[in-house]
């Protein structure tokens, strides 16, 4: 598995670091909904939630001791910082959508992550175990990728293309795609028919030793 990436390259193909070898070719490339990517990565709605708990409770602890007018001015500010702060998450969330790139091809994953430093996964499938789809109402869904043997890699790196809450075994995953479940039935037959297919190995030639005539 590679994990280079040279920023200052341009990439020969969209989302791989070089050309794919002879026999190679890709069968899906996508990225991750920005708004579902900013919902479930970055929790936005707990914390759009979080500053109106905080506006209700500023605005109930004073209403029975100032004026409705005075109760409401002195709980707004809480709503213009939840503003800002979810604004800034938006931000975020539109940038990592857009700096990424996810490619099926029928060897392997590859995922193209980060917006400030970028980082390029290659997962061959001998080194997938399993895949797990999560799928939401909206049809955006997340396929999580268990990896196998020593393969270890940081979930701090890879956030927020993880599967959450998996850090010590962190878990690679294409985050938030549109059509889930389709990409993750063409990721299965792509990985089964790549996986069944037999691979031969030359041997070298031996050579005869010359047998003395008699």
């Amino acid at each position: 598995m590679r994990t280079d990436h040279d920023d200052f390259a341009v990439e020969p193909v969209k989302g791989l670091p070089e050309t794919p070898p002879k026999g190679e070719h890709i069968l899906w490339q996508g990225r991750p909904d920005w708004w579902a990517l900013t919902r479930e990565s970055l929790n936005l709605r707990w914390v759009a939630g979080y500053f109106v708990v905080l506006a209700l409770w500023r605005f109930g602890t004073l209403i029975d001791q100032v004026s409705l007018s005075s109760a409401f001015a002195a709980s707004f500010p809480f709503i213009i910082l939840g503003g800002i702060v979810c604004a800034l998450l938006l931000v975020i969330g539109v940038v990592q959508a857009r700096s990424t790139v996810y490619t099926i091809t029928n060897r392997r994953v590859a995922m193209r992550i980060g917006a400030a430093l970028t980082v390029t996964l290659n997962l061959p499938f001998s080194q997938i175990a399993r895949a797990d789809l999560e799928t939401r109402r909206d049809g955006t869904g997340t396929i999580a990728l268990d990896l196998l043997g020593d393969t270890r890699l940081s979930y701090l790196v890879c956030w927020p293309h993880v599967r959450p809450w998996h850090m010590r075994r962190t878990q690679p995953a294409l985050r938030c795609i549109p059509n889930a479940t389709d990409i993750a039935q063409l990721l299965s037959e792509a990985a089964q028919a790549h996986l069944s297919t037999p691979k031969v190995a030359p041997n070298p030639l031996q050579t005869q030793a010359p047998v003395a005539a008699e």
